[in-house]
């Protein structure tokens, strides 16, 4: 089942793009390059990368409306809450058949369990804040996030990428 792969490849995801460090240099690098790669394929995307309590990079691509804004706002909050990524969120309160308002209480106002939303990690500190990208399907918002983790690692994105749907 796509869910379940889907699952077990975010939670790899999850464990190994862990960045050396991060500040807001390392933020402007990610929040660039992702900027670019979405230009490059003529994508209208909404791009946040934020620590808890504090924006550090924001672009809105030709396309966007204000609501792609609030959806990364409410995606990059259940990050932040959750330190998961929040397409694994979503497909975790789906196979459960749930959802973030039932399980947890939480306002949809504030909170969105879609895909697009990653949580940023240091390897000596764990969570430092999250990538978020709104625009695009959330498969493939999320799939966009972890191609730009990849490359500003420099790790194969072929073995970090969702295997295709069934």
């Amino acid at each position: 089942m796509e869910q379940s792969s889907d699952l077990e490849m975010i939670a790899m995801q999850e464990r190994e793009l862990l960045l050396p460090r991060f500040d807001e240099d390392v933020a402007w690098e990610i929040g660039t390059r992702l900027r670019e790669l979405a230009l490059s394929r003529n994508l209208s995307v909404v791009i946040e990368i934020r620590r808890p309590g504090q924006l550090l990079f924001y672009s809105a691509l030709k396309g966007t409306a204000p609501d792609n804004a609030e959806w990364a706002r409410r995606k990059s909050n259940s990050v932040a809450r959750f330190y998961r990524s929040s397409y694994a969120i979503g497909l975790g309160l789906r196979e459960i058949k749930s959802t973030l308002s039932e399980k947890y209480e939480l306002s949809t106002t504030d909170y969105a369990a879609h895909g697009g939303s990653f949580p940023l990690r240091v390897a000596t500190a764990g969570y430092v804040g999250s990538v978020t990208v709104s625009g695009l399907p959330q498969r493939a918002d999320h799939q966009l996030v972890v191609e730009v983790l990849c490359l500003h690692l420099g790790r194969d994105f072929q073995q970090f990428k969702l295997p295709e749907p069934v």
